[in-house]
């Protein structure tokens, strides 16, 4: 499931994965931001951040037992997904695609035009 995950994040526009807190969190940012952190302990059962709405952010964190505040992160605006097979992957899809535009709308305009020539 994580290498799923991975690859579906890497096709996101501008997407790059990075390792600069070392080999076991990896990083994957659009325009040098940060909008997915991926901590590499197993294959089947790892934890994954998230930047959320913190409206959107506060509901998931009530509707599943696997979304929780942002682990190192400011809690208030990341989640982080506990991903052991309890949510489906379209739910964590759905989160990656959120938090992906969450930081592609933050990003200066000239970058934002950058991804869409690369399409």
């Amino acid at each position: 499931m994580k290498t799923s995950i991975i690859a579906y994040c890497l096709k996101k526009q501008g997407a790059m994965k990075e390792y600069p807190f070392g080999p076991e969190i990896l990083v994957l940012k659009v325009g040098g931001k940060i909008f997915a952190l991926i901590f590499e302990e197993a294959e089947d059962e790892f934890r994954l951040n998230l930047k959320c709405d913190p409206v959107i952010a506060e509901n998931l964190r009530e509707q599943h037992e696997a979304v929780r505040p942002g682990y190192h992160m400011n809690k208030k605006h990341w989640n982080t997904v506990m991903v052991d097979g309890s949510l489906p992957l379209t739910d964590i899809f759905d989160m990656i695609n959120h938090s992906y535009d969450l930081v592609v709308g933050k990003l200066p305009k000239s970058v934002r035009e950058s991804l869409l020539e690369m399409k």
